[in-house]
């Protein structure tokens, strides 16, 4: 058997590279070599108390079994209220797809969405997944060029401009992986007026919602337009990455497809997850606040350390958990400077290429680690920067 045997598809699906730090860096773990984790989005708080107990409270209920494919009914009428107390967005529960976390949804979005050659428009750099999930379905990527002169937000005549008769959405995420944008409201508003104006879409990916700082507010794309599909999840702000759930808002239209996909892929997301999800958004909101608090603390402080590095962080992240620096003053191609703070330093980060061809030269640091971890991080760092 040679690789030749694999199909097209997955032989043109990139490696999610930052997957592979990890992996070297868990091997040099289980090597004996102590490792300071920058690299990934994973929350290092333990997931809430009232949604473990409420988990347990489920599991010993016997609602081990299927739900629906659509989701719980009384998780979607929670994500429904959620979007009224959050954003004033009155939402019918019947648009929500319950899913086993946002990327399963992001398969659904664009499984719905996209014929062969229809195109998605995508800032560079984005979320490696962005590209990855359009081309396997056989759609084509166009990436549009985001600059941190202009905080990493679209310029609106730069996307209208990409606009063709094939294009069918506008990819957004605020707050940004791995930019850490927060797009503002106007940014918002006009992009909503070029899917009003041309009938395409917009796929906003709000999975950090709830993670800005600085008295940022975070938006809903569903403020501003209905033609929208949101992706939106537990994972970071709840810290429940491993829970796997969330759900995908859609118009009408595309919510019977999602579920037909949704019966054959996935069938439904676990029963007790999605009970111990109910009690998230309806109870956690003090465990969020804690968590967030903590967040821009650690933010406050690895945003400067980086600066004092040599490292340049033109615009300041104003949410999610990441500082994209640009390190073109140690190297210019970020992979291979990845591996060498791995090796060399014990430091592990993502590397900027990782996040298109706009992230070369940038490396992008989480954190989402505790503080005493993060200052090992720099003083490891320091300590290597003088030999460059």
């Amino acid at each position: 058997m040679t690789s030749d045997e694999v199909s097209r598809r997955a032989r043109s699906i990139r490696p999610f590279m930052v997957m592979d730090v990890v992996a070297r860096a868990k091997g040099l773990e289980a090597s004996g070599r102590d490792i300071v984790h920058l690299e990934i989005g994973d929350p290092d708080f333990p997931t809430p108390r009232v949604v473990t107990e409420a988990a347990e409270r489920a599991m010993e209920a016997g609602d081990t079994g299927y739900t629906e494919s659509l989701g719980l009914p009384t998780l979607r009428d929670a994500v429904a209220a959620h979007h009224q107390a959050t954003y004033g967005v009155s939402l019918d529960p019947a648009d929500i797809v319950v899913t086993q976390g946002t990327s399963p949804a992001m398969l659904l979005l664009f499984g719905t969405l996209l014929d062969p050659g229809d195109e998605v428009i995508m800032p560079d750099p984005c979320y490696p997944a962005y590209p990855n999930y359009v081309s396997f379905l056989g759609g084509v990527p166009v990436p549009v060029t985001v600059r941190a002169s202009d905080s990493f937000r679209y310029r609106p005549e730069d996307v209208r401009a990409a606009i063709t008769p094939r294009t069918k959405a506008i990819m957004v995420n605020s707050p940004s992986n791995p930019t850490g944008t927060v797009f503002d409201e106007a940014t918002l508003r006009a992009l909503a007026r070029i899917a009003d104006d041309t009938g395409v879409y917009i796929a906003s990916d709000e999975i950090y919602h709830g993670l800005s700082f600085g008295g940022e507010r975070d938006y809903s794309v569903r403020e501003f337009t209905d033609r929208a599909f949101v992706l939106n999840g537990f994972s970071k702000v709840y810290a429940m990455t491993g829970w796997r759930l969330g759900y995908l808002i859609a118009p009408r239209a595309f919510v019977r497809p999602a579920e037909e996909i949704q019966q054959n892929f996935f069938l439904c997301a676990n029963h007790f997850v999605q009970v111990a999800g109910t009690v998230a958004l309806t109870q956690a909101g003090p465990d969020v606040a804690r968590m967030r608090e903590v967040y821009d603390e650690r933010r406050r402080y690895l945003v400067p350390a980086l600066r004092d590095l040599g490292l340049k962080v033109e615009h300041e992240p104003l949410g999610a958990f990441y500082v994209f620096a640009d390190a073109r003053s140690w190297a210019s191609e970020s992979l291979p400077l990845t591996s060498r703070l791995l090796e060399e330093a014990g430091v592990a980060v993502a590397p900027g290429v990782d996040f298109g061809p706009g992230g070369e030269g940038y490396l992008r640091f989480s954190y989402a680690t505790s503080m005493e971890r993060l200052e090992e991080g720099i003083t490891r760092l320091r300590d290597w920067s003088r030999h460059v």
